[in-house]
């Protein structure tokens, strides 16, 4: 009996040791990525995938926006005269003013022009300050998703930088000068409705306009060609989006 009970207290510790080993190994097994066949994806991969795709889309199609006719020969976002000042358009196009008027379009896709070149530091930042949770909700989400991340979380600051930018660029192309001759002239015809339009705002809604859908279609293109995942990242985190 003493024999036996001796033998039990020099096993004790071998079995408490095999316990130790056994705990060890599951806890190694715990997976701590996301699994998709073979192709494990953490979380920091979908936000550094997300932020890649979203700086892409911004390099990409933002510094096209900004170039010289870059709204002006884009149809996607070419800033056209104000519902209000259409027939503005029409009735100086009858009394042979029709350069005067394509003049004044000019301009304003000029201004956009200007602005959006402030645009990169505020995307920058908000990308940058995207959680986990963000990408993993924009991943997982509609084709434009990540596009509407950005629209809510920089169109205040944005307008705030667009506005006085395409102000100053009017003045400094002189269209303050080109649409006031406009509407003076239009103002002057017999018997039409006096408009006096805020042109500055008008303009600044429509550059932000253009931007957001320059980027959603940089969004699209991402999402939906796998050729366009220019990197092994992309290619993996967007893979578990075509699965869902």
């Amino acid at each position: 009996m003493l024999k036996s009970k001796l033998a039990l207290l020099l096993l004790l510790p071998l079995i408490g040791f095999s316990q130790i080993k056994v705990l060890d190994q599951i806890k190694k097994n715990i997976p701590t990525k996301i699994s998709t066949k073979g192709n494990p994806l953490s979380s920091q991969d979908i936000s550094n995938g997300l932020k890649e795709a979203l700086n892409k889309g911004i390099e990409k199609q933002v510094t096209k926006l900004t170039a010289v006719d870059g709204f002006y020969k884009n149809e996607l976002v070419k800033i056209v005269m104000p519902a209000e000042l259409q027939k503005v358009d029409k009735a100086l196009r009858k009394i042979g003013l029709s350069s005067l008027a394509d003049e004044g379009i000019v301009m304003l896709n000029r201004a956009a022009e200007d602005a959006v070149k402030e645009s990169t530091p505020i995307f920058v930042d908000a990308v940058k300050n995207m959680s986990f949770t963000d990408a993993k909700t924009i991943l997982m989400g509609n084709e434009n998703a990540a596009t509407t991340f950005l629209q809510t979380s920089t169109t205040t600051a944005l307008y705030a930088k667009f506005n006085p930018v395409i102000k100053s660029s009017f003045a400094k192309v002189g269209a303050d000068k080109v649409w006031s001759s406009i509407i003076k002239k239009y103002n002057s015809i017999p018997l039409v409705s006096k408009v006096n339009p805020d042109l500055t705002d008008y303009t600044t809604n429509k550059a932000l306009e253009g931007v957001f859908k320059m980027i959603a279609v940089e969004e699209k293109e991402i999402r939906s060609n796998l050729n366009s995942r220019t990197s092994s990242l992309l290619k993996k985190v967007f893979a578990k989006q075509d699965k869902k």
